[in-house]
This record gives structure tokens, sequence and C-alpha cells, in this order.
């Protein structure tokens, strides 16, 4: 029997002996701020932002520690001692022995449930907790069950460490920020309020509370308070092994004060008799606030038994509700595990970057490549919100063509650098126009590109390489023009500029120039001579796309013309003599940058808008035959590759070297993904992506081969133990991409294998550890890590939806042309998906009775609602933008029949 088992068709699963895997925690979250993290013994940490933790930090390596572990405490009449959730000293103990305590996890979106039964004596517990999304407040639903057919006498006990301020006290000033508490004891449970947040940089006053309350089912209050850690645990003691507990000493009364202490959100409750069979259930409250009043507000609201149930029902129902997605093949598995890939991207959109056990760096937020990924799942369940989200996106774009890369809190606010800080990541001008053309396809919303919207501007202009020594915060944010007033431009501008500006700056080998790295952030030590070959074949696609997007809105609009800034002319140069001249590009990008350092004109050209699609085209096929030319490796006749990079050095990356063969997958992913590769190089990349790269029981396809060197001259990811993170790990994104790459050209079979060995792995418990989705990458071990916040899951679930299932847009119409294999069909040979488009619910169901793969079938028959829709030359079936918008608000029902 699998030891992890989907308990439903939700994606709800159950673990038994959760708690001896290490490392596993799930994430808990409100749509307005608290973010928490549990693991089977309800370690983790909960917080606001980087300065507001209401419990200790915790990275993944110091989960074990059970400081600051959520704890919930019994004692029975004869001092029999119970953690409910198995984080005491004896407990622990027995995970060692023959007498383990029974104890499951059950999880589904937002909410998480530990049951156990104790060993020294007859009482079973149950912890159901959960964030409710529009409250900052994490819930504990404890429930005692007598297992015996006597009456016991028992004593609760709540436990909570209080943190009470920002994560850089961990280590630093920790005992001195602790003198800054402001503790007090209320009829319901601890109040903390720091007198200020401790910052050496300029030291604040805080208002921020943090709070732990208790109530029974009666909503009784505690009985007596334990607010500091000293009188919790007591002289000797430890959070395993409290004195208040074990030694069942007394604590203080309501409206007590105490300052300059560790802070403890821990109480006691009157003791009471629980008879045969019967049940009695606990509330906890914890969470963090500005205003006390507001607090009384929440304990209040949810001391009610009734309320807190009907909450938790609430909160699942709003995440299912969320995530619109549904697959159904022929594997029930796979089809629970695609609900918590669709979810992931929530929980992106959530917790950021940052505030995961294994995502212990940076301070929050997310980054630039974040914005633009996260829209691409959202786009296909929640296109309504991602309009506006893109067009104020685009606010964080400088006029030299890069982009900020601090972004703040809500749509289109983004923060000037003021640590000094230069990076330029060179693909960062890809991904906005990725997900804008997604947009269009599936909205058909093509006037988007004509939407006006400012520029971003700091103090770094020339592409990062200088400082603007003009600019200063009073001048803000915006850019603007000589006179003094904010310069807006069309999104199709800011589009151009980042895409114009990235075809001038080449490195010696005419290759678009590495910098600071590209999307493996890795890359990071080859600033003066690197060259991304791979994201050179990104940019050959995407100017084919924009010169598509331009004729789209020709087309449509009968708009020949578009205005756009004066000096973008000079990047509009049409002489493809210049294409091959490295030093006549540098030329033409220090003019534009040099009329882009501070302010510019303001003034306006005029430009035919197939002028410009004619000269994106010719930029674009340049580009394809130079790398066709220069960047393919055979290495026989059966197998071959694309160089990925030029190091430092100048250097080609792949290849065949110091007695090794090298192969990065990224190299490969972007010429097959824009049609640089032929369908025989594309042959050729998948032999050697088998032969050096793939590993089945780790998850399938590693990042690169082992260049078994230290490569100072590249990137950090070398000095990395090879098999962990970009060192040649799995890694999930660029994995999924390979395989989206795949798919597009028409390789589905060899798409499909790189998406199912990394479904198989992460659903193959022994070796994973992981719950369920996909994780950033699978280690040398197969071990799934930094699980959760990766921008795998959006692409994962893009390839699944609008390749796999073939269900995606074409400037609005509903586009259907499934590329499923054989085996993706259940047993009557039905594959099914529920989607999102165009404001309606689509069940979409793909027969194929002759049970044949991807190629060896045509679409004969299409019906929605069993009305006929049309189908193209036998490839594809279609329902035009038009016809869609006279369907009914309501469910709708395609069946394609496949022979």
């Amino acid at each position: 029997m699998k030891p992890l088992t989907f308990t439903n068709n939700k994606g709800d699963f159950k673990l038994s002996q959760a708690e001896n895997i290490s490392s596993l925690y799930f994430p808990l979250a409100s749509e307005i701020g608290l973010k928490s993290a549990v693991t089977p013994n309800l370690g983790g940490d909960a917080k606001i932002n980087q300065d507001t933790f209401l419990l200790e930090p915790v990275s993944v390596d110091n989960l074990h520690n059970n400081r600051s572990t959520r704890n919930f405490w019994v004692r029975d009449n004869n001092g029999n001692v119970f953690s409910v959730t198995g984080a005491s000293a004896q407990q622990e103990a027995l995970r060692f022995s023959n007498k383990e305590e029974e104890n499951s996890v059950e999880a589904g979106f937002m909410w998480h449930k530990i049951e156990r039964t104790a060993a020294n004596m007859p009482l079973k517990s149950t912890i159901t907790s959960f964030v409710p999304r529009d409250e900052n407040v994490e819930i504990m639903l404890v429930t005692l069950e007598n297992l015996s057919d006597t009456d016991q006498k028992l004593t609760a006990y709540g436990a909570v460490p209080i943190f009470g301020r920002s994560a850089d006290n961990i280590r630093d000033h920790r005992n001195v920020t602790s003198m800054l508490h402001r503790i007090k004891t209320t009829d319901e449970g601890v109040l903390v309020c720091p007198t200020m947040s401790f910052d050496e940089r300029g030291h604040q006053l805080n208002h921020q509370i943090y709070y732990i309350l208790g109530f029974d089912d009666k909503e009784k209050t505690p009985k007596t308070f334990y607010p500091t850690v000293e009188t919790f645990i007591g002289e000797g003691g430890t959070f395993t092994h409290p004195a208040a507990v074990y030694k069942d000493i007394e604590g203080v009364t309501a409206d007590t004060h105490i300052n300059g202490r560790e802070a403890m959100g821990a109480f006691k409750f009157e003791t009471f008799t629980l008879a045969a069979s019967q049940s009695k259930t606990f509330i906890l409250l914890m969470g963090i606030n500005d205003k006390e009043k507001a607090i009384q507000t929440v304990a209040e609201k949810y001391k009610n038994l009734a309320t807190v149930e009907k909450a938790l029902q609430e909160t699942k129902d709003y995440w299912q509700e969320k995530v619109g997605v549904d697959f159904k093949t022929g594997d029930s598995d796979f089809d629970s595990y695609m609900k918590w890939v669709c979810f992931q991207p929530f929980l992106r959109r959530l917790f950021g970057c940052s505030f995961l056990p294994h995502h212990d760096y940076g301070r929050g937020g997310r980054g630039w490549r974040d914005l633009w990924q996260d829209c691409l799942s959202l786009l296909l369940m929640e296109p309504k919100t991602v309009g506006d989200m893109i067009i104020n996106n685009y606010k964080g774009v400088r006029l030299d063509g890069t982009n900020a890369t601090i972004i703040g809190d809500g749509d289109g606010n983004f923060i000037a650098d003021r640590n000094g800080i230069t990076r330029v990541w060179m693909d960062h001008a890809l991904w906005p126009l990725m997900t804008t053309k997604l947009y269009i396809d599936q909205t058909g919303d093509v006037d988007i590109l004509t939407k006006e919207v400012s520029y971003f501007k700091d103090p770094h202009v020339k592409r990062g390489t200088e400082i603007d020594q003009d600019w200063n915060d009073n001048y803000g944010n915006e850019q603007r023009t000589s006179d003094n007033s904010v310069y807006t431009g069309s999104i199709l501008e800011h589009l151009l500029i980042q895409h114009l500006t990235g075809f001038y700056e080449v490195g010696d080998h005419n290759i678009y120039r590495l910098r600071g790295a590209d999307w493996n952030d890795a890359l990071d030590m080859a600033n003066d001579n690197g060259e991304s070959v791979a994201f050179t074949a990104a940019y050959s696609g995407n100017l084919m796309d924009l010169a598509s997007l331009i004729r789209l809105l020709e087309s449509q609009t009968g708009t020949d013309s578009v205005e756009i800034l004066e000096e973008i002319g000079l990047l509009l140069k049409n002489d493809s003599d210049i294409f091959d001249n490295i030093k006549r590009k540098h030329q033409i990008l220090e003019a534009y940058t040099n009329q882009c350092r501070h302010n510019v004109t303001g003034r306006k050209i005029r430009i035919p808008l197939s002028e410009l699609a004619l000269n994106l085209i010719q930029k674009a096929a340049w580009l394809r035959q130079h790398l066709q030319k220069q960047e393919w490796l055979d290495f026989d006749e059966h197998e071959g590759c694309y160089n990925s990079y030029y190091d430092n050095s100048g250097k080609p990356t792949d290849g065949y070297y110091n007695d090794r063969m090298h192969m990065m997958l990224t190299g490969q992913v972007f010429p097959i993904m824009n049609f640089v590769a032929t369908d025989e190089q594309i042959r050729k990349i998948t032999a050697s992506a088998d032969h050096y790269l793939y590993r089945q029981e780790i998850g399938g396809y590693r990042l690169n081969t082992d260049f078994k060197e230290i490569k100072t001259d590249l990137g950090r990811m070398f000095g990395f133990a090879y098999g962990e993170k970009e060192n040649g790990a799995v890694f999930s994104h660029m994995t999924v991409m390979y395989a989206n790459a795949l798919y597009r050209r028409g390789f589905a079979k060899e798409g499909w294998k790189a998406l199912k060995t990394l479904a198989d792995t992460a659903l193959n418990f022994e070796t994973s550890r992981i719950y369920p989705g996909i994780p950033e990458y699978f280690r040398a071990d197969g071990r799934g890590v930094y699980h959760y916040l990766t921008g795998a899951a959006s692409w994962y679930m893009l390839t699944m939806v609008t390749e796999a299932f073939g269900v995606h847009g074409k400037a609005g119409d509903l586009v259907l042309y499934p590329k499923l294999l054989a085996e993706q069909f259940d047993d009557k040979r039905r594959a099914s998906i529920t989607v999102q488009f165009a404001d309606k619910t689509f069940h979409i169901h793909y027969d194929n009775p002759n049970q044949k793969d991807f190629g060896k079938y045509i679409i004969k028959k299409a019906v929605c609602d069993n009305q006929e829709i049309d189908i193209t030359d036998d490839a594809f079936a279609f329902i035009t933008k038009d016809k869609l918008t006279e369907l009914s608000d309501d469910t709708h029902e395609i069946i394609i029949t496949l022979a």
C-alpha cells in the first residue's frame, strides 16, 4: 500500500506516521497577509512579512527544533502527560521504539489535520489547522476523544511560543529585542506588543500585537496563564518537558503585565471530566493585528465552535472553487496530483519566493519573472483579473529596456534600488511578451497593446552600467520628459524597447550578452564576456511573435500605424548589414541609451505597423540563421545539441572537451520552442538528452552534465555539489519547459515522457518525501526540495491544458487540438478536462475508441451542447470568439470523437 493516498477527487490526501519524515511542511495562508507553515507535529512558523513573525522563523534545517512548535498538552489525574502534537520528550523517544503512537496527517487546500492516539492513556486527539482567507489568524481546532469505557479527568494546556519581531532578530540582538516585549494576559489569552521594531539603521515604534487566545467548546476561557517562556518551561525545563505541565504549576491570572521577557502564549483550562466515548473540543487562535479592538472582534467571532467549523468549510470551498481546472485521465493519482500543481501558483502569489522553510532567502515578495509567469496559470483559471495586472506590470520597464527588480505591494508598484546593487538579468524582457501573447490569444483583447502606461525610473541607466547623478527621490519612480511631465507609451512601445535594446547588446560571438544572469540565476560570474545562446534563441521567437501580434493589431483594428517615442527610431535601422557588425550594434545601443539617460523629449514619430512587423521579422530570421550556422553541434549521426552559453573566457559550454561530454538542457529548450532547431535536430537533441541527462529514478532530465570543475568564469552553480539545485539537479521548471517545447513542435511522446517522469517521482513518496505537487527540483537522491513556490507549476499546468489537451485560444477563438497519447485515456477510452474560457466553464471530453496515440488519429466529430462545431482540415476543432459570446453563461459540454 502506498504511504500517501488521495482520499477523494479534490486532491485531499492522507499520510500515516508523517512525523517520521524529515523536512515535511504544509502551507496555510490568508489572502490579506498571514503566511504559515506547519509540520506533522505543528512546527513551522507564521508571519505577515520579514519584520512581523508571530512564531520563530525556521529554515528546513531546523524544522526539527521544537522551540517554535505549536503545542497542546493534556494531563490526566494520574499525572500522565500527552502532547497532542507529539512534541514531548517522552513521545519523541517512543518514535524510535516499538511503542510508537499511531498518527496521521490529512490535508487539502489551506487546511491540515493531524490525528494521534496516545500511548500512555486511552485518548485520541485531532488537530485541524487553517487560516480563513480574509483574516490574519491561524485557527487550531483541537478535539480530544476518550477511548476507554470509563470516565477520565483531564486538564488541557495550550502552548505556543511567541517570537513577536523581525526575522532579522533570530540572531541579531535576539536577547535585546526580547526586552522590548510588553506582555499582558487577558481573559482569553496572551497579547504581546513590542515597544519598537529594532533596527540599528533606524528604530521604529511598533504597533503590531501578537496574540494567542483559547476557548473550549462552551466558549469558556483559560483558568490560568504562562505568558513567558520562563514561567512555562520552568528552571531547567524544555519545550518538550515543560514544568508547568509536568509539575502542574499554577500560572498567573488575567490582566497580568510582564515586560522584557521571551513571550509564551500558554495557558491552562479548567479540569474537566470526559465520559467514555465522549469528545471535547478546544479552539486556539493565533494571529497578528495592530489594534486590540480588532483582536477582540476576532475572539468574539471565532470562540464559537459552530462558527469555526463553518469557516473551515468555507475555506475549503473557496480554494476548491479557485482551482477551476480539473483533469480526468486513466490515472486518478495523476489527476489529483494536477489539482496541487494548479493550486501552487496561488501559493506563489501569496508567499512570493520566500516564507516557507526551504525558501529561506530574500525578504519576501516576487521577482520580475514571477509577476509574469504566475499570470500564465491565472489566465487559465482567473482570466478576468489578469488584464489589469498585465497593464500595471509594464510600469516596471525602464526606457533602456531593463526593468525594476524590487517589487512593491500590489500591482504596478515598483521600488528603486537604494542599496546601489545593479543587476541585469538578460532574460527579463522575454516573459512580458510571452504572457501578453497568451492573454491576447485567450481573450482576443489585442487592444491591450495600445494601452498607455508609464516607465520605471531610478538611478540605474544605460542598462545598469552607469548611474544617473541627476536622479533623486524627489524625481520619483516614473520616467519624465524634459518639461517634467510623466512620460507614457503604449504597451507595444514597451515591448519594442525591451526587445530591440537586447538585440544590440551582444558579445564577441554576436550572441546576446549574459550580463548578471539569465533564467538560471546561478550563472552569475560571467558579466563581462558571457553570452546566452539559449535565450538568444528565445528572443528570436519573441521577435516573430511580436511581429505576429502587430499584424493582428493591424488586421483586427483597422489601424495601419502607431506612434512611438522618437528616440526608438535609432533601434529600428533596417540595414541588415548591421546585424553582422558587432561594433556597429554597440554604437547604436550607446546612442539610444545616452538619449534616455535622464529625461526624454517626449516627442513621438508615427510608423506603419507593417514596417514594424517586417523589421522584427528580419531580425528574427537573421538570429535563427546565425544560431543554426554557429551554435549547432553534431556529435554523430544520431546525437547532437545546441551550445548553451559562452563563459567569461569566451569559450562554449557544450560539446566534448576535457575528456567528457558537456551538455546543458537550457540550450536545447529554447531552440526547440522557438523554431531554431529543425525536426532532424530535435530528434538528435532528444537522443542526446536521453543519453546524457535523463535519470528516471530521480525525476528525469538533469539541468546539465557534470562539468567536474568549479567554473568561476560562469557562475556559482558550479560550486554546488553535482546533482544539487542548478548544478545537475532535475530542475522541474526547465524540464517542464523542455516538455512544452517538444509538444509545440509535435513531439508529444517525448514531451509526455518529461512531464510524466516528474509526476511519477513526485508521487513516489518513498523517493520524493514530499506532499503532492511539483518541487523546484529533485536533488541527487530524488528527494523533492524547495516545494510549492516554483514557476514550474504554472508551466506544467499551461502545458497540460494548452498542449496535451490542446485547449487554447487564438485571438479569442477557442481552439481544440489534443496531443494526448493512448495511455492518457481511461478504461472507457475517454480523457476529460474542465477549464474556463471566455468567462464560461467548459467540460471537454475526448473519446478515443481505437486507443491511438497522437499522430495516429484525427478529429472525426466535435459537438458543443449537442450542436456540431467546426473542424478544420481534420486537425483541430474551434469555436469562434463571436460564437462564444452567443453561448449562455452556464457550463457547456464539448465532446470530441477521435478516429
